[in-house]
Parts: C-alpha cells; structure tokens; sequence
C-alpha cells in the first residue's frame, strides 16, 4: 500500500483538502493523511468545515518532549520538524504500508503517480532537486540562494519501508527535534540542508529531474507550460505535481511572494495552472481558516525571546565544557 501524507495546522486546511482533492481525482487507490499540527478540541471548527479527508491530530503520534519542540520553534519551523516523526508513525503503525510520500500542502498532484511507486520498486528514497540547470541572472532565488536553503525541496520527499529508510527517519528525527530553525548564519534551513546527507549516508537514493515533478517557482527559468485537451504540460511532459509556494490567493497578482524574477504579464503560460489553483483554494474555505491560530505556537515577542536566549545560551554552554 502507499500512503500520501500532508501537515498543516488549521490555517492551512484549504491548501491540504485542494492536495487531497488532486489525489483523490488522480490517484484514488492512495490512502491520504493530513497530519494536523494543531488541535481540535481547542479550535471549534464546526463539522462542515472539517475535511473529508484523514486527519490525524500531532499529539496523537507519540513525540517524546513535545512541549519542547514546540517552545523553540515558529508555525512553519514545527509543522517541518514534526516530518520525520509521521513517517515513523506511518511505518511503525500501518502494517500494510509499503511506500510513504510526503507532499507540501500546497501542492497540486495532476498526474497518476505511477512513475513514482515503479521508483520506490527499486529505490528506498527519492528526492527532487530545486533546481536541474544553472541560473543565469541575479534574482531571487538564485543558485547562492538555493546554497542556503538546500539542494533539494523537502516539500516532496517518498520512503520505501525498508530498513536504510527507517535508519534514516531515525537520524533525522533526532537532527529535528531542536536543530530544524531557519537560521541562515548557523547553516540551518529547516530540514533541507540535512537532507544534503542523505545520498551519502545512504544507499539507493534515487534523485528524480523530470521536469513535470516538483515544479515551482524556484525552477521556473528552465521550465515553459503548455495546457492541451485539459491536461498541463512543461517542456513537453505532463506536470505530474505543481508546488504553489508561497502563493496567497489573496494576492492573485504575485506568482510568489518569495520570488522576483517573473511576472504573469511576462509568463502567460503559468495562468491557467494559477487560476485553477485560486478557484480551489477559495471552493475550500480558504479566508475562513486564515483566521485560525496554531494551538502549539506562542506569541510572537515571547518566541523571539525564547530565540535570543537560546542563540546566547550557546556559547556559555561551549565556554562551561571547556572548564
């Protein structure tokens, strides 16, 4: 059995049904999740609001020291650092399970997934890259950006149980628990950079270029869409999953709010993919579950004084070893 899985908190259920709508329609034989990084029971979300979908509550999996993960870390600091725990709870928990892919919320999957479960036959991981060909301007993101935030976009990343891939979950719950910040200076963007290790600590990483997975705005500049009979093309091949990051509906005219390289005027060619993800996420309540905020995340000035601690804390701790 393959299993798809998505983590969200309340605020970003609209992008989570939209994912599960797109793998319901195109893949209905995979079991889907979304691994809820809030709770329930404090929000009142009425019942018709709630997915139909799966949804499995953060404090049901069994992290050890939850509370404090969650004192160190921001909303998209802890519904990243909570990945390599779902997946261990997934193989720990689903006895059938053979495969366990993990897709960012605000992902829209257009294709069977075929290609990827034939993969995972042979492979225990497969990864995408940001990025297959060189950048050749300096605006955002670049490749010196891509140096800091990671070789590889862990908004999709898929297991095959095996025992390299439960080795690795391991490792990497442990480098997460409280090393999952984005903090540029100290080298750390979330979970990407450890993901580096991956195709060296371990065997049969399998990285994947297809140009039609994983496409967003990050590899735009090598990519050019097309739409015929209904379906998306991108150089000439199905898009298998497109990654909306950082897309507000809200904001229709912004491609990315993390970007600066392309606009609609000068990329027609993206409408159609951004009009059908806009109608969707506002089809699924998407300004209504804005409002919600995260059940586990502190107020903001107490979390960036727990931040400042924390990074002064550091080199007192270095200076007391060396006594």
């Amino acid at each position: 059995m393959t299993l798809a899985f998505t983590l969200c908190s309340i605020n970003y259920l609209a992008q989570a049904r939209t994912l599960g709508d797109s793998l319901k329609r195109t893949n209905p034989h995979i079991r889907f999740v979304i691994g809820l990084v809030d709770r329930l029971d404090t929000a009142n979300v009425p019942t018709d609001k709630l997915p139909e979908f799966e949804l499995l509550e953060l404090h049901r999996i069994g992290i050890d020291g939850l509370d404090e993960m969650c004192e160190h870390y921001n909303i998209t600091e802890l519904n990243t650092a909570v990945k390599p725990y779902f997946f261990r709870y997934f193989f720990g928990k689903v006895p059938q399970v053979k495969n366990v892919i993990y897709f960012d919320p605000d992902i829209i999957v257009y294709q069977p997934l075929e290609e990827l479960e034939a993969l995972l036959e042979k492979n225990d991981f497969v990864l995408t890259p940001h990025l297959s060909t060189p950048i050749e301007d300096q605006l955002t993101p670049n490749e010196l950006h891509h140096l800091n935030t990671g070789v590889y976009n862990l908004g999709f990343i898929a297991l095959h149980k095996s025992p390299e891939a439960v080795d690795f979950v391991k490792w990497w719950e442990e480098k997460l628990f409280d090393e999952c910040k984005i903090d540029l200076c100290n080298g750390l963007f979330v979970d990407q950079h450890w993901v580096n290790f991956a195709p060296v600590f371990w065997n049969n990483v399998h990285v994947e270029k297809h140009s039609g997975w994983n496409a967003a705005y990050w590899n735009l500049h090598e990519r050019t869409f097309t739409k015929e009979n209904k379906e998306h093309f991108v150089n000439g091949q199905p898009v298998v999953f497109f990654h909306y990051s950082g897309y507000d509906p809200a904001k229709p005219s912004v491609i990315s709010k993390y970007q600066n390289r392309f606009t609609f005027e000068q990329r027609p060619d993206l409408n159609p993919l951004f009009d059908y993800y806009r109608d969707e996420l506002l089809r699924n309540h998407n300004a209504y579950y804005r409002q919600f905020p995260c059940y586990y995340i502190k107020s903001e000035p107490l979390y960036k004084y727990q931040r400042i601690r924390a990074i002064l804390k550091k080199p007192f701790e270095k200076w007391l070893a060396r006594l």
